[in-house]
């Protein structure tokens, strides 16, 4: 049996109409209202070999769909990104814009996201142009320039308050993860770390790099620790970087993400903010926990 989820932009209404059609389409039971005005579900016999279709014509209606199975939709960890996922900025082109290259670094980071640049040279590109900022910017950002991805706090405050363990794994940088895994309360976070001396930022990163590779030994080692498995997991990103661990998570989605990443994710949600994860998942509005 597999369920199928309509999510729309919480500023917008879910048609019943809409629901009801593709509903008696497929084949499907009766629909459960999630939200009254956002998101809906209901089950099918089996999986629609026009699904990609079908998906493109609701994305013209502002309505993303998820198709999976009904069996262990409810997952006990999230694995999220951070720039552009549990934020709505990238942070170096923030610390760029501030050091006065803000274009340049831009411009790179949209072309590594997309899969279009080797991330590992790219970062490394991208660092370098920092160099000589002044180490206390870096809070100027977090502070003036950083704003949450709506639905985040409520993302994990619900997830958490259900047993589900929480972490934040980033191509970016510590200064950052180390504030906003604390902010909405992941259980751990991993990223880069930028080097400084005497107060200012050196151009260089500590090696490793954390890029694809490392969040999929992410996903491995704490699922191994915790004693689950990748199948219990929801990874969530939206740059190329993050492909690795969206394909291997038992439910791996790509939010408001770059084209490339689309085409190979498992689940796309271009329209709903980050309780769309926990509509997917079979949680109801009404059981949302308030950060």
């Amino acid at each position: 049996m597999f369920v199928v989820t309509l999510i729309t932009n919480p500023a917008i209404h879910l048609e019943p109409e809409l629901v009801a059609s593709l509903r008696n389409a497929l084949g499907g039971g009766d629909a459960v209202w999630l939200n009254p005005n956002t998101a809906a579900e209901f089950t099918i016999p089996q999986a629609p070999t026009n699904f990609e279709d079908i998906w493109a014509s609701l994305q013209a209606e502002g309505v993303d769909m998820v198709l999976q199975p009904q069996e262990g939709r409810r997952k006990k960890m999230l694995l999220a990104d951070m720039d552009s996922t549990m934020i709505r900025q990238e942070c170096i082109d923030e610390l760029a814009a501030e050091a006065g290259v803000g274009p340049r670094v831009a411009q790179i980071t949209a072309r590594a996201m997309n899969g279009e640049l080797d991330f590992e040279g790219a970062l490394r590109e991208r660092v370098s142009l920092l160099k000589d900022l002044d180490v206390a910017v870096i809070s100027h950002v977090l502070e003036k320039r950083i704003h949450l991805m709506p639905g985040g706090p409520v993302l994990l405050a619900t997830m958490k308050a259900n047993g589900a363990y929480a972490a934040l794994v980033s191509g970016g940088f510590t200064a950052f993860t180390a504030a906003i895994a604390d902010r909405l309360g992941f259980d751990e976070h991993r990223a880069n770390t930028l080097c400084a001396e005497g107060g200012q930022l050196t151009g260089k990163v500590t090696d490793p790099i954390l890029g694809r590779e490392a969040k999929v030994e992410a996903l491995n080692d704490i699922t191994a620790r915790l004693g689950i498995t990748p199948a219990d997991v929801l990874a969530v990103g939206d740059g190329a970087n993050d492909l690795g661990m969206l394909q291997l998570a038992g439910a791996g989605v790509a939010l408001h993400a770059k084209p490339t990443v689309q085409a190979q994710a498992k689940h796309r949600i271009n329209h709903g903010d980050l309780t769309a994860l926990l509509y997917m998942q079979g949680y109801a509005a009404t059981d949302f926990i308030k950060a």
